[in-house]
């Protein structure tokens, strides 16, 4: 028995390099646990969403656990990174609410779109564009983008609370003696107290023991069951490529694709890089090494989970939990999708994670990467206006793309103005002038 756990351990060592990355294999599946707590909210959301544009709720619910499996471990294997994928919030609330319902196109089509944008980004990624947009961002932004991610999980996890609600001055104070409310506070006093001590595993002790304590006493749901049969992928499998070849070669068509194009580009872009620089995984000149894998790993899961019946797979910023928790190579990200495979099977005690448990883990996740903002030289406006505009951004637009958007375009504009041409290269002012024509075309 032991010596098949040698064996087991050296293998891990070998494939992800653990002592190379000074943790261990305990350490990573406390991780990958951690990562998979704080999103599996997706296996029911997403089916929730896509189920609004027509399709069949559990064939969805199967496809975003398989299509998050497959891109977790494709990250894992192939770039050794513990970020994990999944079908992307706002890009499936897009394929439902704006391509099936508002543009009137089936979910066939929006299926169809999102495998294209997947073959796109395997082409872009194979010419290495998607690898010199992120090379070609400034050392300060992705310092900006690692703090601006960190308020946007931290705004995620106090509104998905109630701490924080819509209000007559957009956003208010919630309930503080909603009886959640006060679960949720109990479980970011107990998670920060654990974070300060440096106890192995925090953020997945403080989950288990908010769960309990939700289930205890009656405030969360208790899992309707164990064991659940798993659902069948035929009535979305391969769907995608069941639209006809007019559809597919019209205008609307380029529209959508290249919207999914523009928003997972650059979700996936921030989410890398903030993540990353978290995890401390940056070199000397602020790259991303192994980037064009990761990327890889992006574009094959989105390709595969159109084919299998989802919206666009894309990186989690909520991986940052699990780095939070140790978590350093790709193991972590292997750990989070078989659990994603997992579910498939039990079901109902993986959706029965209360946000009430999840959310102070975000919380905190977004004070240690708030951290980032002293790297920031503030004292030169051309650097600390276009960085705060990137972090201020992302929580108040709801999107990581937007703040990135906002930070490259005022950092090309203010370096030209002042005479600082040497910091900014060709290809961040391309990328500036395409956002301001994205604004001007195609915001409504």
């Amino acid at each position: 028995m032991q010596a098949t756990q040698s064996v087991n351990k050296g293998m891990l060592e070998k494939i992800f390099k653990l002592s190379e990355h000074n943790t261990n294999v305990k350490t990573e599946i406390i991780a990958g646990i951690t990562t998979f707590m704080t999103m599996a909210y997706i296996l029911v959301v997403n089916a929730n969403i896509l189920s609004d544009a027509g399709m069949d709720k559990s064939a969805v619910f199967a496809a975003t656990a398989i299509s998050a499996f497959i891109g977790c471990c494709v990250m894992g294997l192939l770039a050794n990174y513990p970020i994990a994928l999944a079908p992307g919030m706002g890009l499936n609330a897009f394929f439902a609410y704006t391509v099936v319902l508002g543009m009137g196109y089936s979910w066939q089509f929006a299926l169809c779109a999102v495998l294209i944008e997947g073959l796109i980004f395997i082409v872009l990624t194979i010419t290495n564009v998607r690898e010199k947009i992120i090379d070609c961002i400034p050392p300060v932004l992705k310092h900006a983008v690692t703090a601006g991610i960190g308020l946007f999980i931290a705004f995620i996890g106090l509104s998905n609370s109630g701490i924080v609600v819509n209000g007559a001055t957009i956003v208010a104070l919630g309930n503080l003696t909603d009886p959640l409310v006060l679960l949720t506070i109990f479980g970011l006093i107990l998670a920060s107290i654990l974070l300060a001590k440096n106890v192995k595993g925090a953020f997945l002790l403080a989950m288990i023991t908010i769960s309990s304590v939700g289930m205890i006493g009656g405030l969360v749901a208790l899992p309707t069951g164990i064991v659940s049969a798993v659902p069948s992928l035929k009535p979305v499998f391969l769907q995608a490529l069941s639209v006809p070849v007019n559809q597919i070669f019209s205008f609307d068509m380029i529209v959508v694709v290249f919207t999914f194009l523009f928003v997972d580009l650059f979700d996936t872009v921030g989410c890398l890089v903030g993540v990353a620089s978290k995890g401390n995984m940056l070199d000397e000149n602020g790259k991303l090494p192994k980037v064009k894998q990761a990327l890889f790993a992006d574009a094959i899961a989105t390709t595969s989970g159109a084919l299998l019946g989802t919206s666009t797979v894309t990186s989690y910023v909520e991986s940052a939990a699990g780095i939070g928790d140790g978590g350093r190579t790709g193991l972590t990200a292997v750990t989070t999708g078989t659990l994603f495979l997992l579910s498939l099977f039990f079901a109902p005690i993986f959706t029965a994670i209360p946000t009430q448990a999840t959310s102070p883990v975000l919380i905190l996740v977004g004070v240690m990467m708030a951290s980032s903002l002293t790297k920031i030289d503030f004292s030169d406006f051309t650097n600390a206006i276009p960085a705060f505009l990137t972090f201020a951004m992302m929580p108040l637009s709801y999107s990581i793309a937007d703040g990135i958007i906002f930070g490259i375009i005022s950092f090309t504009i203010l370096k030209i103005a002042t005479k600082k041409k040497e910091e900014i290269n060709f290809s961040l002012i391309i990328l500036s002038i395409l956002f301001i024509c994205k604004f001007i075309f195609l915001s409504k």
